[in-house]
């Protein structure tokens, strides 16, 4: 069957849909009456905070914003028409130095602008004036900065920076490296590099790493609320003498400093030395007849010895004796001499034998080994030359009698 015509039902949903697409409608054509009234190109450049305060020796670091309200895409170029003397400017994006910024239409690029005072800039108010224009130059736009530097009172200087240590002294022998472990906080408002220094005695080796890496470093940077750990690594010279010395530690930037003072007491290097005079191992003498051996002992550590005694090791029933028998005190460096007399005994035989004389300190010892010869005595070799003196002489006489015969 043919139909004729729409029912009721069917028309009243064809114009529910028909109202429904009107009303959908309406926010975008609002939208496109009032795009329309944007003007063909206009650009704007402000600072987001025209005013800022910073303490003496301290960047200022701002927003710069540049809008597009125009219905075209526009390259804006930028620049510094105005900035005090000995005042050091740029605008900056991420890492990079820039001149200018694309904006989309209808747009805002943001950017920073920083002002670096050169040392010895003094507290006042200073003037900066940035100017956006387009690549074409048809339009222009300023926008000013105030920069006003508070001097840094005083009792306040540091308080920003705060260094802490758990194990502010250290000890050990010259010859030890130190490393000091030193957690370095920034309570400053914004991210910081710190330059990092340290004043010890004399030719000390000091260098600053981070924590559990083994290379050194002269600066940190480090955000705001926040803290990083240090190693300092401190090397005596081996020369170094027993006692106690101060290192001094500055961290910070400008005003803003902490000082820490280390300390690492040296107990010195404990070592000895000994050896002949005569520079000579070897002694020659005869089986109870004393030899006299001159022996020096030397301190070469950096730290004093005390009581320094001296033992032998001998063949059986030798006597070994020292003079003096024993050194109460060697400075570092201090040589002295001490007399040894080795008497074999009654009944050694001629040969060579092993003697040796040990130097013991307070954590320290050294050895000398010496070769004894034993020797036959002048007195038997005589009486072997009077026998055979004698036995000439009687053959002699024999060979002389029997020719007579």
């Amino acid at each position: 069957m043919e139909r004729k015509g729409m029912s009721r039902w069917e028309h009243a949903f064809f114009i529910g849909v028909l109202i429904a697409f009107l009303f959908a409608s309406l926010p975008s054509l609002a939208k496109e009456k009032e795009e329309d009234k944007r003007p063909e190109r206009e650009i704007g450049v402000h600072f987001l905070y025209p005013t800022v305060i910073i303490s003496q020796g301290e960047e200022a670091k701002v927003d710069l914003r540049v809008v597009n309200h125009g219905k075209r895409d526009e390259d804006v170029l930028l620049e510094v028409v105005e900035a005090p003397k000995d005042w050091y400017t740029k605008i900056t994006t991420y890492s990079y130095t820039v001149r200018g910024v694309h904006v989309p239409s209808d747009e805002t690029r943001t950017l920073t602008f920083s002002a670096d005072p050169e040392e010895g800039v003094g507290p006042g108010t200073y003037h900066f004036k940035v100017r956006a224009r387009t690549k074409d130059g048809k339009l222009k736009a300023e926008t000013d900065l105030n920069v006003i530097i508070e001097e840094v009172k005083a009792g306040k200087k540091g308080k920003e920076i705060v260094l802490t240590t758990s194990y502010p002294v250290l000890q050990g022998p010259s010859d030890a490296t130190f490393e000091f472990s030193l957690e370095v906080e920034n309570k400053l408002p914004k991210e910081v590099v710190l330059n990092l220094s340290a004043e010890g005695p004399k030719d000390w080796e000091i260098n600053f790493k981070p924590g559990y890496e083994e290379k050194y470093i002269s600066s940190l940077r480090l955000k705001s609320d926040s803290s990083r750990t240090l190693a300092i690594e401190v090397k005596p010279p081996r020369y170094a003498q027993a006692g106690e010395y101060p290192i001094k530690v500055t961290v910070g930037t400008g005003p803003h400093k902490a000082e820490a003072t280390l300390k690492v007491i040296l107990t010195g290097t404990y070592k000895l030395e000994a050896g002949t005079i005569s520079g000579l191992l070897s002694v020659s003498t005869q089986k109870g007849k004393s030899a006299v051996v001159s022996l020096y002992v030397k301190n070469s550590g950096t730290a004093t010895q005390r009581d320094i005694s001296f033992l032998s090791f001998k063949p059986e029933n030798w006597k070994v004796k020292f003079k003096p028998e024993k050194i109460d005190i060697l400075k570092p460096g201090e040589i002295k001499q001490v007399e040894v007399t080795i008497t074999p005994a009654e009944e050694a035989l001629v040969g060579d034998y092993s003697v040796t004389l040990n130097v013991k300190g307070e954590k320290s010892t050294d050895d000398v080994e010496l070769r004894v010869t034993v020797k036959a005595s002048t007195v038997w070799g005589w009486v072997g030359i009077g026998i055979i003196l004698f036995v000439i002489a009687g053959l002699s006489v024999l060979f002389v009698y029997l020719g007579r015969r």
